[in-house]
């Protein structure tokens, strides 16, 4: 039996942790990378250097032997990549119908509702007067958001009156991105749920966790989310589980949600593997990025259950170490499991991140953070 192929467009951190997963599974990872120093070049099986705008880079990825099926570790995917695999006979999974809800945050917000699913109060804005209402009916400030093409706390902002949101709103008169309004939700925390799904519509669900966010960034991710009620985690995995099916979605789901004292409010959607759930690759039976090629090859999906009580996934960011490498010396934790990228160091840059598991929630995310900091700029957290 020929081994599958599964291509990747994008050459990031995502389709990188892919790489281990297909290995074990006898699966070759083909990847469509920005550049040879992308972080999945030195991970993956094959590479074809170039972007997903380019038709030339594109037909290379599909050429023969043909990918088993095109899968993708972000969502700004030209329709032309679709129309591209369509002619080549390869499958794209998720595929544009369902991709286009976590392309489009106005389109999301649309059909969140029309599902009878929770949203916050929000409304797509064109005018400096739209804006001005939209602040008024929420009495104060609201995020303004680009409906495509934001990422990581880019393409948001926090707005008190429509004047400070002239320049972004002239731009999309003149071609620039659409914009949404969303109510500045007054959240007790941040929580996601991540779904995988299979052609066959065979479904499972991870533990539900809670994201610590800080500019804009995912800090760090516990699971199980601490203090949930079994009545909220099943909440919460039914309305993930509801959108993708509803949306027909292939691979791995996250679903971004608000906690409220009211009841959960959908953030934002994710149809890849997500940093929310980095967690598994030490924290669960299976990991997203197994889960993920599974789904998209429409494999028996595996198990999700956690390995540990408690998770705790500490993001690293650019810092004041520069070379990464020299960190590995410095963490002395023996449970703490470091992933390092690939990448440059840049400030504020997801670069790696580190995962300890164990039983105490407290100790566990302390160990984890301090690791994190070690690694970061060689100073405790």
């Amino acid at each position: 039996m020929t081994a599958p192929i599964v291509a990747v467009v994008g050459g990031g951190q995502l389709a990188r942790m892919m790489a281990p997963a297909a290995t074990a599974l006898g699966i070759t990872l083909r990847v469509l990378v920005e550049s040879d120093s992308a972080s999945a070049a030195a991970a993956a099986h094959e590479t074809v250097v170039g972007l997903p705008t380019d038709p030339d880079a594109v037909a290379r990825l599909l050429a023969g032997p043909a990918p088993t099926v095109v899968t993708w570790e972000h969502e700004h995917i030209p329709a032309d990549v679709f129309d591209a695999c369509r002619a080549a006979g390869v499958p794209a999974r998720p595929g544009l119908a369902a991709l286009t809800f976590a392309q489009d945050k106005i389109a999301m917000r649309a059909r969140m509702a029309e599902l009878g699913l929770p949203n916050p109060s929000w409304r797509e804005i064109t005018d400096e007067e739209g804006l001005a209402a939209f602040i008024a009916d929420q009495g104060g400030p609201v995020v303004l958001k680009t409906a495509r093409g934001g990422y990581d706390g880019k393409g948001v902002r926090i707005v008190a009156q429509a004047a400070d949101a002239r320049d972004w709103i002239e731009a999309t008169a003149h071609g620039g991105p659409r914009l949404l309004a969303e109510a500045k939700v007054p959240f007790t925390r941040e929580l996601a749920v991540q779904v995988a799904r299979r052609p066959s519509g065979d479904a499972v669900t991870w533990p539900v966790v809670e994201s610590v966010q800080r500019d804009g960034v995912c800090s760090e991710v516990t699971a199980p989310a601490p203090g949930l009620s079994a009545e909220r985690a099943d909440q919460a995995r039914d309305i993930a589980m509801r959108i993708a099916t509803e949306l027909g979605v292939t691979g791995v789901l996250a679903v971004e949600l608000f906690e409220t004292a009211d009841g959960l409010l959908i953030n934002e959607l994710a149809m890849r593997p997500h940093n929310s759930g980095h967690w598994t690759i030490d924290g669960s039976v299976t990991s997203q990025f197994e889960q993920h090629l599974r789904a998209v090859l429409d494999l028996p999906l595996g198990a999700t259950t956690a390995l540990a009580p408690v998770t705790v996934m500490a993001n690293v960011l650019g810092g004041a170490r520069g070379d990464l490498g020299t960190a590995l010396t410095d963490v002395s934790d023996p449970g703490a499991k470091v992933h390092l990228y690939g990448k440059g160091v840049r400030q504020g840059r997801k670069v790696g991140h580190v995962t300890v598991t164990g039983d105490a929630v407290d100790a566990v995310y302390a160990r984890a953070v301090a690791s994190a900091a070690i690694v970061r700029d060689g100073g405790a957290a």
